[in-house]
């Protein structure tokens, strides 16, 4: 077994268990892609059994903190058989669930979703690269299903110096694949679009828009980066009459609009704008249009804290328009998947986008991911997806 000796005290994050060790922490020692290895402390103490990745910025992701455990097929059974009994405690109303959510559930670049019979991975580090075999037959025989489907094709694969894949690694056949979520039909194909196909991380959040939607009797609900329409199915079901889903893919659109339908709703309901989201904000307001209920969910802005700044300006830039467009009474609700900005940044760019509206409003709730993409208390990094709901003041 190769040894990775880290510098003096820089082994301060893996006492407190956090699984990722920096090039810049490393004194001395190297090893093979993916290849297991004991690091060690500077005055040799062991401090966990990790892979190595030679060509990431992070060398060495944790696997396990025990000196007397082996990593082999045993052990991502152990782990795979742990992060299901968890999800099978949540209940999950649907047939789409995160079942591996990468460092939170100690398989630092996996990732899992089930989407009906069909799982989907995706392999985004070194270590879970060179365990891949081991890992699709150990997944498989924890879950019951025959088929596993590769949708590694993340950018994050080219830091560990990975090539994209997609295809199926076990079985073989149709990926199209109807989702059920709440009392609500949706569809994917898993081989296509955002992800592993769909953003199961905004499940519960749709759940509570089509409440707020009810609640506030809504009719008038602008969806922008709608993607297949997830929140405009939420925003029906609550009662809206007149929807409209705005998204640059034709194809997501198509799908979007292909819902209305598979969930019974008036097709005269929905509208499918296949636009640039900025410029609509910025027409609308030019037209003096305004909506009862706003949904924005951008894609990653800052994929680190380095884009931090570059980011918050997009961030506040939407959400000073959406503001603008809200009536008195209204509700926005805005996300930020960027990992670079955590959730008392993006307070403080909703705070200044309402600022330079002339607008305030009052926080209703914070939300997160789905309990099925778990946050642990070791690894704050895991904080990814964050929103605000608030009601615009009069």
């Amino acid at each position: 077994m190769k040894v990775i000796k880290l510098r003096d005290g820089k082994e301060r994050s893996l006492l407190r268990r956090h699984p990722w060790v920096f090039e810049g922490s490393i004194a001395k020692g190297k090893a093979d892609f993916g290849e297991t290895v004991r690091v060690e402390s500077a005055s040799g103490e062991f401090l966990c059994w990790a892979a190595y990745s030679p060509s990431s910025s992070i060398k060495l992701r944790a696997w396990s903190w025990d000196e007397a455990e082996r990593i082999d097929a045993e052990f991502f059974a152990r782990r795979i058989a742990a992060a299901l009994a968890y999800r099978q405690r949540l209940a999950v109303d649907s047939n789409g669930v995160r079942l591996v959510h990468g460092e939170a559930d100690g398989l630092p670049g996996l990732i899992v979703d089930r989407y009906d019979d069909i799982l989907v991975a995706q392999f985004l580090a070194a270590g879970t690269e060179q365990w891949k075999g081991v890992i699709a037959d150990a997944l498989l025989a924890a879950t019951g299903c025959t088929r596993l489907f590769e949708r590694s094709d993340s950018g994050v694969r080219q830091l560990e110096g990975l090539t994209p894949v997609k295809g199926w690694v076990r079985g073989e056949g149709n990926t199209e694949v109807i989702l059920t979520e709440s009392s609500w039909k949706l569809s994917l194909d898993v081989a296509e679009g955002h992800k592993t196909g769909y953003y199961l991380d905004q499940r519960d959040n749709r759940r509570e828009f089509a409440s707020w939607v009810r609640r506030l009797g809504a009719q008038e609900v602008l969806n922008c980066y709608s993607y297949t329409g997830g929140f405009s199915i939420a925003a029906l079901a609550g009662g809206a009459t007149d929807v409209t889903s705005v998204d640059s893919s034709a194809p997501a659109l198509a799908r979007a609009s292909r819902h209305v339908e598979l969930n019974g709703f008036d097709p005269a309901h929905h509208r499918a704008l296949d636009a640039d989201v900025n410029g609509t904000l910025r027409g609308f307001l030019k037209e003096g249009r305004q909506f009862d209920a706003i949904v924005l969910d951008p894609p990653k802005f800052a994929p680190s804290a380095a884009h931090a700044d570059r980011a918050s300006r997009a961030y506040k830039d939407i959400n000073r328009l959406g503001l603008r467009l809200l009536k008195p009474g209204g509700l926005l609700c805005t996300y930020s998947c960027s990992g670079g900005v955590g959730p008392e940044l993006f307070h403080k760019i909703v705070a200044g986008a309402g600022m330079d509206a002339g607008v305030d409003a009052y926080i209703v709730d914070r939300v997160g991911a789905s309990a099925d993409h778990p946050q642990t208390l070791c690894f704050p990094e895991g904080e990814y997806l964050k929103g605000l709901l608030v009601i615009k003041r009069g």
